[in-house]
């Protein structure tokens, strides 16, 4: 059984930094892109980030670019979103995803197989 739990979220101020991990377990995880979304209060659930089997391929979305970093550690079975200069605008359900892959980039919500269950962000001003 698939699963991806994520962890790290919690309540923060505008300027501040967070480092959200993704454990996953159940599945060979270096056959898998793993990814980061975030579904804002009241809004659709948007791509924030992607990474290949290894750290050398990435894909962000515009918001994300200069700010999160994506990495894997393929020995801990682990996915880390480090977000910097967090803003309001960032506050969120944080989601961590596994897609066994295909294209690259990797960046829509039907294209993932699994989903954790979400880790709350919130940014204050």
């Amino acid at each position: 059984q698939v699963r991806l739990v994520e962890s790290g979220g919690g309540l923060v101020q505008a300027g501040d930094s967070l480092t959200l991990p993704c454990a996953a377990s159940g599945l060979s995880f270096t056959s898998y892109t793993m990814g980061w979304f975030r579904q804002p209060p009241g809004k659709e659930r948007e791509f924030v980030a992607a990474i290949g089997w290894s750290n050398s391929m990435t894909d962000y979305a515009n918001s994300a670019k200069g700010r999160f970093t994506i990495s894997r550690d393929n020995d801990k079975n682990t996915v880390y979103l480090q977000m910097n200069s967090l803003k309001p605008e960032d506050t969120a359900i944080y989601y961590c995803a596994a897609t066994i892959g295909g294209r690259w980039p990797v960046d829509e919500v039907y294209e993932y197989d699994y989903w954790g269950q979400g880790t709350q962000v919130t940014v204050s001003s």
